[in-house]
């Protein structure tokens, strides 16, 4: 077996330094960073990482956004990130892991992914139970909806969950009359802790559910699992972790680095 320290004769450092500049920007918490965080994070002088950031915005592939906000990640990547999502059939890996889902709880399991304000019903499996409770494929819901709203709004960054929280209406505990801020917030945190969020009969009184995020390798949520049906308040406590462990398998498959991710939302 070859190893592998002989193989950093190889290795550009300019180019190893640009890499960790925009993998340092895609793991951001905030959607920008400062030059000076951004040199702490990878480890790099401020004359090296500003040379970096510049030939990167040549490319666009980071942007500036002003002396008081520093640097994003830069449109140029879309073009790039495309080409890897035409070949990734997110349907494709999550198929499985949802029937086998939708197996355990024996009730129904559905993959949704976000679409602007929304979030769009992929793929569903149901258990073969006389009593079936169901949800269409292709159905959109705000993103705010119930348990899957809340898995969402826990792990998004907190500039993006701040936007969420600015709309007129919050589907996250039913009608919008019912949204409770504090209570919101203490489900937030206890999501992060579990890595799913619940919804006990909120949107339909007797239906109960449990939903964790998706996240791909921008260490950002693009959609959920989640698994409902009439399920006691106790099964959904014993269902919660398998919901948020296959969420977790699926993201491994799409590129994400979850140990990672984890350690960075509960510290």
């Amino acid at each position: 077996m070859e190893n592998k320290d002989s193989d950093n004769k190889y290795i550009v450092p300019a180019v190893d330094q640009a890499i960790r500049v925009l993998l340092c920007l895609a793991g951001s918490k905030s959607s920008h960073m400062g030059l000076t965080e951004i040199c702490e994070e990878v480890g790099i002088h401020k004359s090296k990482a500003f040379g970096i950031l510049h030939t990167l915005q040549r490319f666009n592939l980071v942007q500036s956004r002003g002396r008081k906000k520093g640097y994003s990640l830069g449109t140029g990547l879309i073009a790039l990130s495309r080409k890897v999502l035409d070949g990734i059939n997110v349907i494709a890996f999550a198929d499985p892991i949802i029937k086998d889902l939708s197996d355990k709880v024996n009730g129904t399991a559905a993959l949704g992914i976000i679409d602007g304000d929304t979030v769009v019903v992929v793929s569903r499996y149901e258990s073969d139970k006389k009593i079936i409770v169901t949800t269409r494929v292709g159905k959109h819901v705000p993103l705010s909806f119930g348990a899957h709203g809340k898995a969402i709004a826990a792990f998004l960054p907190e500039d993006e969950l701040n936007e969420l929280l600015k709309k007129e209406k919050l589907y996250f505990h039913g009608a919008p009359e019912n949204f409770d801020r504090e209570r919101l917030m203490k489900e937030l945190a206890l999501a992060r802790e579990t890595g799913y969020a619940t919804d006990i009969g909120e949107i339909t009184p007797g239906l109960n559910a449990a939903a964790a995020p998706v996240i791909d390798i921008s260490k950002k949520p693009i959609g959920y699992l989640l698994v409902l049906g009439l399920f006691s308040t106790e099964e959904i406590k014993e269902y919660g972790p398998l919901v948020a462990k296959a969420a977790q398998d699926l993201s491994k498959q799409l590129g994400a680095n979850i140990d990672d991710y984890l350690k960075d939302t509960k510290g």
